[in-house]
């Protein structure tokens, strides 16, 4: 069954967060036990890199996200529910450099493990179908019903978003 028209996700719960980091850390886990198998340094410093990258993700793309930019101290989002805000909320749609930050960031955590993965076949298999899945589970379930409308890779349908009076975000 094809959903033509979904509900915009204003609000997520604990259990939304809950699932998408189930699906996020199978392909984290992979490549962190595929480089702590080989090499506990260079596990330390992917792990690092990972923080690290996530904090420029929290920087660059989520203070652009209207699940970020309302009220209140904690964002209410899918990843980072109860984070404090600590960067200043930027509505509005990516720069380039934005963009090419979260690019960039998104590219080396993902490229770095397949030295390592490449080394264990049946891991490398593992870190790319639950990669895979990941990617189109977020597309096929939030994409298409996402609030925040300037992100490059939003899929609403033209008639679900509002016009010039954007009140989605507030219940």
């Amino acid at each position: 069954m094809d959903i033509q028209h979904p509900q915009l996700r204003k609000r997520y719960s604990f259990s939304d967060f809950l699932y998408y980091t189930a699906f996020a850390a199978v392909p984290f886990f992979t490549a962190f036990y595929a480089i702590f198998n080989r090499s506990t340094g260079w596990f330390v410093f992917y792990f690092l890199l990972c923080l690290f990258s996530a904090t420029l993700l929290y920087r660059y793309y989520c203070t652009h996200c209207p699940h970020y930019t309302r009220e209140g101290r904690l964002t209410k989002c899918m990843f980072f529910p109860g984070m404090p805000k600590f960067f200043q909320p930027r509505p509005g749609p990516l720069g380039f450099l934005d963009k090419t930050i979260v690019f960039i960031a998104s590219a080396v955590v993902i490229i770095l493990p397949l030295f390592w993965l490449f080394q264990q076949p049946g891991l490398l298999i593992i870190f790319i179908l639950s990669l895979s899945v990941f990617w189109v589970t977020i597309r096929r379930n939030e994409c298409v019903r996402c609030i925040y409308f300037d992100c490059p890779v939003n899929k609403v349908a033209q008639d679900l978003k509002p016009g010039e009076d954007v009140s989605c975000c507030s219940d």
